[in-house]
Formats: C-alpha cells, sequence, structure tokens
C-alpha cells in the first residue's frame, strides 16, 4: 500500500499556493494588424502535443497533489435538457465537498480546504445555484447568449446576459457568432464580445469559440485574439455539445494566443478546455499544457478551468486508489 502523503508533503504545498485573482481585462482597441501573420503549422502542433505525455510524467504524491489542484479547477457542470433544480443542488453540494473526507484524512489534507472552481448551469438554475453556494465562496457560471449555438437575436443574448447577473452569477459563459469566424467578419466578432462584456458589468467574462465547429488551427488563432481584444477574460474551447470538443491541438494554439496578448498588454487571460476531458489521466496532460506554455499561475482556478462532470468522479477514484492502494467503483463517486 502506498504511503499516505504528510502534511509537509508537496500536496498540501501545492494546495496551499497564493492565490491572487489577475485584473480585469478591459480589452484593446480593435487593430487588425493584430491578426497579421497569425498562420498556424499544423504538423508542428502536432508534433509538440504528442510529447507533453512522454517528456514529463508526475507521479505518487506529486500527481495526488496535481490532481487535487485539478479538482479546484473544475467548473462543475450540468447543462442538459433534463436538468432540475434537485439536480443542481446536489451539484453544489458536491462543490462544496468535491472529495470524500476519508480520501482527504487519508491524504494530510484537512476536511473543507478543496471546493471545485466553479458550479455552471443553464441561466433558469443560477438562482438557486447561488443560494445553495451561500457561503461557500463558490462562484457560479452561466451559459449565455443562446447557448450552444448563439444563434437567437443579439438584444435576447443581452438581456440573457443581465439577467444571469442579475440572478448573481459572477462568471458568464458566452458562445460566439461561428459565421462571424467562419466568414472572416473580425470586426462584427470584435463589436460582439465587446457588448458581451459591458452587459457583465462585474461579472467575468468566458468566451466560447466552439472549436470544433470553426473549422481551421489558424481560425483558432485569429478568434482567441479577436476575443481577447474585445475584453474577454477567459477564452474557452467548446461548449460541450460539438462534434469535437477540447483538443490538446487547440488547447496548444489558444495558449500561445494567451502568451502573445500578454506580451503586448501585459494583461494575463484565462484558459478553459471543456467537453472531452473525462479523466485524470488527461486534465494532467491539461495541466502540464498550462505549466509548459503559460507558467505556474495557469495551475490555478483563477487563471484556469475545466469544463467537466465526470472528469470529477475520476480523479476522485485515482486519489483513492493513491491513498488505499485499490480501485473503487465510479458509483462510490458520485457527482450528481
Amino acid at each position: 500500500m502506498p504511503e499516505a502523503p504528510t502534511q509537509s508533503s508537496s500536496v498540501v504545498a501545492l494546495r496551499r499556493a497564493a492565490h491572487v485573482h489577475p485584473a480585469r481585462n478591459p480589452g484593446v482597441p480593435f487593430d487588425l494588424a493584430w491578426l497579421d501573420g497569425l498562420r498556424v503549422n499544423q504538423s508542428a502542433v502536432e508534433r509538440r502535443t504528442a510529447t507533453l505525455g512522454t517528456r514529463r510524467t508526475v507521479k505518487k504524491d506529486a500527481q495526488a497533489a496535481w490532481l487535487l489542484k485539478a479538482v479546484t479547477c473544475i467548473d462543475l457542470t450540468t447543462l442538459n435538457g433534463d436538468d432540475t433544480e434537485g439536480r443542481v443542488r446536489r451539484l453544489c453540494a458536491k462543490a462544496r465537498q468535491p472529495v470524500r473526507a476519508d480520501i482527504l484524512a487519508a491524504l494530510g489534507v484537512p476536511p473543507h480546504t478543496i471546493t471545485t472552481g466553479a458550479v455552471c448551469v443553464y441561466h433558469r438554475y443560477v438562482a438557486a445555484a447561488v443560494d445553495a453556494l451561500s457561503g461557500s465562496g463558490i462562484p457560479v457560471a452561466a451559459v449565455s447568449t443562446g447557448f450552444p449555438a448563439g444563434l437567437i437575436p443579439h438584444p435576447l443574448k443581452l438581456k440573457e446576459i443581465e439577467a444571469s447577473v442579475a440572478d448573481g452569477a459572477r462568471e458568464i459563459d458566452i458562445v460566439v457568432t461561428r459565421e462571424h469566424v467562419l466568414t472572416g467578419n473580425w470586426q462584427a466578432l470584435y463589436d460582439e464580445v465587446r457588448e458581451f462584456r459591458a452587459a457583465c458589468g462585474e461579472a467575468h467574462l468566458k468566451a466560447i469559440l466552439a472549436t470544433g465547429d470553426i473549422q481551421t488551427l489558424s481560425n483558432v488563432a485569429r478568434a482567441s485574439m479577436i476575443c481577447m481584444m474585445a475584453g474577454a477574460d477567459f477564452i474557452k474551447t467548446s461548449t460541450g455539445k460539438e462534434g469535437v470538443n477540447a483538443t490538446l491541438d487547440v488547447s496548444l494554439v489558444m495558449a500561445r494566443m494567451i502568451r502573445e496578448y500578454q506580451a503586448r498588454t501585459g494583461i494575463l487571460i484565462g484558459f478553459k478546455p471543456a467537453g472531452g476531458v473525462s479523466n485524470a489521466k488527461t486534465a494532467l496532460l491539461y495541466q502540464i499544457l498550462m505549466k509548459e506554455e503559460l507558467g505556474r499561475a495557469w495551475l490555478e482556478p483563477e487563471l484556469f478551468r475545466f469544463g467537466a462532470s465526470s472528469l470529477l468522479a475520476d480523479i476522485e477514484r485515482q486519489l483513492e486508489h493513491y491513498a488505499t492502494g485499490r480501485y473503487s467503483a465510479f458509483n462510490r463517486h458520485p457527482v450528481a
């Protein structure tokens, strides 16, 4: 049986890392010159992402520490047609205590010190989630602007954002109009996201690119840059409803655009892969990508989130295996 990490282990050291929330992204004036030369070498991207799991490994107590950190970066999500208030409240309870108390005890981690990064729901359930999370410090994120297709009238998109903010959402996950990207209408994309940013008020804006729909990695790069120019605080891969959702390839391209935007403006932009990140092994690859491409700050929930639901169950299962030496069934790690 593996030995449980002690209070001086890297598990606790990583958990205690300082959380300094970056300044909001005010955006910059539209400048098409920022897109000049934005071309992506797909073969080079594929070679880079293929090495993530081979050049660096995270094992034993360090792996437990990284997985605990991953839990704190999860936007615990339910976005189904059969959602109910009861399901949302159960999800919020899980967000408050995402890892079973006996597993935390075996890892030497005090109870009630690990929570998820946020809970993500449809507008209908924002008020219920805010109530269920009262006093926890866990923000509610609302998907908005006609999620997932984003094809409702623009004035309704703005009203939906404003309604979610009024109900207590502190983060708004908007979907961009894919047509603007596919037709290269970058001014329209900028104007749209700029208005979404204004409607959010103090709530953070996460711009969903729907990378599986916009066809090329060059489009991903350009759309990422335009959304950041317009004031997005996070850029997010997918709604989770596309045929292809988060991949390491698109995530690498988006991470490098974040790095480029930071070099130009000094502003730190968050990143959220969503859809398809369903197991601990994949989560570790994304964390390695963030660490290598953007740095240590992007291992914290202020700048990095997973949009996921089933991921939490697998991470909890892996942590139990680390603590006890035994694997358990998924049904012992309910999410909602």
